[in-house]
């Protein structure tokens, strides 16, 4: 007899049953994992194929003009 286990209100938590998963359940989880690491893939790639080097250039011109405004401000 296993113990009785509670959640965070004090009620207590019936246990799942210890079979093994079912096939159809070992398949959904295995494709569903596969899937979700080709979309990594599929993003990572298209990001680095279409990856544009003039952006971070964009970001330092606004950080040196929130600098020139700072010092004219005197912050």
């Amino acid at each position: 007899m296993s113990p009785v286990q509670f959640d965070s209100f004090g009620e207590p938590i019936l246990s799942a049953s210890d079979r093994e998963p079912t096939t159809a359940s070992r398949v959904a989880l295995r494709s569903g994992v596969g899937l979700f690491w080709a979309m990594v893939v599929a993003i990572v790639a298209a990001r680095a194929a279409y990856f544009d080097p003039a952006l971070s250039e964009k970001f330092a011109s606004v950080a040196s003009l929130f600098g020139q405004f700072r010092a004219v401000v005197g912050v």
